[in-house]
């Protein structure tokens, strides 16, 4: 018989990413990244003189992040044991939206923290990377978990069997998301692992 499975995100769901990402755009590069801003492209502003910094420059600045700075983050409250208790009861994967070329190095990021994950990775809306793993593993149930509202929506399009909780783990943020159980596309809203354990150990023994 197959083993549940558990789909999760990786960043503000296992990992500190935004505050560390702060931080180096502060140290780094005098930019100040709000977490209360409405939209991400308004979000960072350069210090001297107040400009926002255009889009295609914020995706350079994730990269540079990525490229030197994966070993600032660290694990959410909860994650790491959260994860060993489920690993024993489920298969647990990660699906992450890093370009493909970043996948060893996310694997070897979550290892060193003692999260030895299968992991996938993923550009724009989830729904169908999603479907494509259930495909893979065919499991008796199956969680996905998340930070964003979006990737929420895609996966109750792609995959609607599959239970959705809405994770956000960085409290600077969480409060200033758009909520996924609010719009109808997770089943909950969670922001801390001690609370979302009993919820997800409960979904894996039954359908959503």
């Amino acid at each position: 018989m197959s083993r549940p499975l558990v789909i999760t995100d990786c960043d503000e769901v296992l990992l500190h990413m935004v505050a560390h990402f702060r931080d180096w755009l502060d140290e780094a590069h005098a930019i100040d990244f709000a977490f209360d801003a409405p939209d991400f492209t308004t979000a960072l502003t350069r210090r001297e003189t107040g400009e926002t910094v255009e889009q295609k420059e914020i995706w350079r600045l994730l990269n540079g992040f990525f490229d030197t700075e994966m070993e600032r983050q660290e694990p959410i409250a909860g994650a790491v044991e959260a994860y060993g208790t489920l690993a024993e009861q489920a298969d647990v994967v990660v699906l992450t939206n890093l370009l493909d070329h970043r996948q060893e190095d996310r694997a070897r990021q979550l290892a060193r923290h003692g999260i030895d994950v299968k992991v996938y990775t993923n550009q724009g809306p989830k729904g169908g990377a999603i479907a494509r793993i259930l495909d893979e593993y065919s499991p008796s149930r199956a969680v996905f978990i998340d930070d964003l509202s979006q990737h929420h929506s895609s996966a109750r399009e792609h995959a609607p069997d599959i239970a959705r909780l809405h994770l956000c783990g960085e409290p600077g943020l969480a409060p200033h998301i758009a909520c996924g159980a609010k719009a109808g596309d997770a089943h909950a809203r969670i922001d801390t692992w001690h609370e979302a354990l009993p919820w997800i150990l409960d979904r894996l023994e039954k359908p959503a």
